[in-house]
């Protein structure tokens, strides 16, 4: 029998630790928004006719070791190299060579240090790279890598926190994103968790050394790449899970439409390949706790406030590339439950190239094996 002092003692115990949480709870800063409702009333997620689900029983994986995190791919069809930003800092080389050769290895090289997490990596006309740098901003590599020079690195007196994906027009002028002026890079699931929208979308213009806001107000903007014609650019929403088509010539020239709407997975970098598609890679999937996570801020706060204290599980899971054509209709997906952080994909001839926010490998796919 518990006696009433027995009684008290465990009312201390348990009370004590519950009023504690609640008032660190309420104490704390953080304060998660409600996500726009058509994003949580939403129709099941789109899916392409063709999917790929087995893909990387045939993949393999290039530079294993050898790379930190490659997050962003750009490709030089001259040379034959890929550039990729690794999370120490440097821009790794890879001379990729010919794939049906296995004697022939790929050979990564450090090629230029920018001292801070490059992202979106892309050449401009005049052959320099143009590097979306979380920490310094919009940057500029000469042609041999000894050179980095900051373009710019804020916008209407707002300093970038998260420059992120980019993409070069054929006149010079380099279209980027800021996924959040409140986050960096270390607390990106901060930006997410919060669901309030801290991107933008931005142009720099070389020639005359100005910085121009295109689009405020975008949750956690990503990856950006222009159309063909260069008469628009498409740019990637993470949290919303869509990719939005920006006007930049025309009749509707500055305004902004949907390209790809609820997409199964969470948008990161896009890259257009020259053949009527583009690519999209997908960090991971939408899932149920996903969905339960965004539809709460409650439970976002929760997490955010666990996640100071204890580490917890990645819930991640089915990254992968998505194909689209030039109308954002889905063509291809090629996702495995076991990837997750996949952040970037080039297709390059019959090969499609993965990057990733974390491995320390790029995956390479021939796709004229896959069925």
């Amino acid at each position: 029998m518990i006696n009433s002092k027995t009684t008290k003692l465990l009312l201390w115990v348990v009370a004590v630790p519950v009023a504690a949480a609640v008032l660190l709870y309420r104490l704390a800063e953080f304060d998660p928004a409600p996500l726009p409702e058509h994003v949580l009333s939403r129709s099941p997620p789109i899916l392409p006719p063709k999917r790929y689900d087995r893909f990387l029983e045939s993949a393999e994986r290039v530079g294993e070791g050898l790379l930190v995190g490659p997050e962003d791919l750009a490709y030089d069809a001259e040379t034959g190299f890929i550039y990729t930003g690794c999370s120490d800092g440097w821009i790794k080389r890879l001379h990729i060579g010919d794939p049906a050769d296995d004697k022939e290895k790929v050979k990564v090289e450090n090629w230029a240090f920018t001292g801070g997490r490059p992202l979106g990596l892309t050449f401009g006309p005049d052959k320099q790279l143009i590097v979306a740098d979380a920490y310094k901003g919009l940057l500029r590599v000469n042609g041999e890598g000894t050179t980095v020079e900051l373009l710019t690195d804020e916008a209407e007196g707002l300093k970038f926190k998260l420059t992120d994906g980019v993409d070069v027009g054929r006149d010079g002028v380099i279209y980027f994103t800021d996924a959040s002026y409140k986050y960096s890079i270390e607390f990106d699931m901060g930006d997410i968790l919060e669901g309030r929208p801290h991107g933008r979308l931005m142009s720099f213009d070389p020639s005359i050394n100005k910085t121009t806001v295109l689009a405020r107000n975008l949750y956690f903007a990503n990856g950006v790449a222009l159309s063909p014609d260069q008469d628009f650019l498409i740019f990637c929403e993470t949290v919303l899970r869509r990719c939005s088509k920006y006007h930049i010539q025309g009749e509707k020239r500055g305004s902004i439409e949907t390209f790809v709407d609820n997409l199964p997975g969470f948008p990161d970098n896009i890259r257009y390949d020259r053949e009527g598609r583009f690519w999209i890679a997908l960090a991971s999937v939408k899932t149920v706790s996903s969905d339960v996570i965004a539809r709460y801020p409650i439970l976002r706060k929760t997490i955010w406030m666990l996640e100071k204290v204890v580490r917890l599980p990645n819930m991640q899971s089915h990254g992968g590339v998505m194909a689209v054509n030039l109308e954002g209709e889905a063509i291809e997906l090629y996702s495995e439950p076991g990837m997750y952080m996949v952040t970037g994909g080039i297709k390059i001839g019959n090969q499609l190239y993965i990057g990733y926010l974390k491995n320390t490998y790029i995956t390479r796919v021939n796709l004229n094996h896959l069925v």
